[in-house]
Order: structure tokens, then sequence, then C-alpha cells
């Protein structure tokens, strides 16, 4: 039974799939869209194998498939549309009102730049989102004792940074900073 069910979807497939492929990519300008749509057409094919009807039949039950999913893709591309149209307004708004984080010094900015994207990430998860260490590690897959070593390194490089643009003043050693749960 299974093989004659894969016999059957492999001769489907064979046959009709530059045809579905021609009257998909004529309707999608994308051609990842398209190779989605191809998929999933052949997809159901093969999950509703009994249902597909024998012969040039087979084409036309396969082209109303991938007209179905050309549907839902279309669908879906509105409703994504209209969330961001609805949801813009809202966004431009919360950007305008966000903190600068080089806003009134420039050095601060210019040493975050030079730093790695990891680095950035780090101190940003840290200081502008305001995690822990904990926090931070579910965000970023690894365990607290990786955040710990990597968030002091991420500092120290951070320092040394502003050291070079002349903003040493602004470094906050961390003897000077009181951690969570441990006394000044």
């Amino acid at each position: 039974m299974r093989n004659e069910r894969s016999a059957r979807f492999e001769e489907l497939y064979e046959a009709h799939l530059g045809h579905v492929t021609g009257y998909v990519r004529r309707r999608v300008g994308d051609a990842d869209d398209a190779a989605d749509v191809i998929a999933e057409t052949f997809l159901v094919c093969w999950r509703r194998l009994d249902d597909v009807p024998h012969g040039d039949e087979a084409r036309f039950y396969l082209y109303g498939v991938a007209r179905r999913t050309l549907a839902n893709l279309r669908r879906g591309e509105r409703r994504r549309r209209h969330l961001a149209a609805r949801i813009g307004g809202n966004l431009a708004a919360d950007l305008a009102s966000a903190p600068v984080p080089d806003e009134g010094h420039p050095e601060v900015g210019a040493a975050l730049r030079a730093l790695r994207e990891g680095d950035r990430e780090l101190l940003g998860l840290a200081s502008w989102e305001g995690l822990d260490n904990g926090q931070i590690a579910a965000v970023l897959g690894v365990s607290r004792n990786a955040v710990r070593i990597r968030l002091h390194r991420a500092r120290r490089r951070f320092a040394r940074e502003l050291e070079q643009r002349g903003a040493g003043h602004m470094v906050v050693r961390a003897s000077a900073a009181p951690s969570k749960g441990r006394p000044a």
C-alpha cells in the first residue's frame, strides 16, 4: 500500500511539477513565495492523494489547490500590511520618545559602535533593557555564568573605548556601583 501510494505521488509530481510551477510563477513575483506555494500544493496532494483524480483531471485539481494556496498567501500578506499600518503610527511615536543612547554624549555612541555586535547586545540588554544575568541568559540561550563573564569583559572593553575617546570620566567602576543583592 505504502509503495503504491509513493509511486502514485511520484508520478503526479513528475507529470505536473512543471505545470504547477508555471501556473504559480505567473501569479507570484517572489521566487521564495512561489516555492512555498508549490511545496504546499504538493503537500496537500500527498495528504489528500486518494482525492486526486487520475489523468489530466489531476492537473486541474492541482491548479485548484495552488489557487487556494495563493489566496491564503495573499490574505496573509494583506493581514500583515494592515497590521503594519495599524501599529506604524504607534511605533513612530514610541521611537520619537525613545532615548537615543548617545544623545548629548557622542563619544558614548562612538565607543558603542566600536564594540563587537555581541558586546553591544550584552550591554544593551543589561543597561537599556534592565535585564539581570539570568534574564539575559534566557534571551541569549546561554548559562548565567557565561553571561556574567561575557558582560564583565564587554564592560571592560567599553570602558577602554570610552577612555580612548577622552570620556574615561564616564566610566563607572564595578567597585563603585553596588550590585543586586550585595551591600555597597
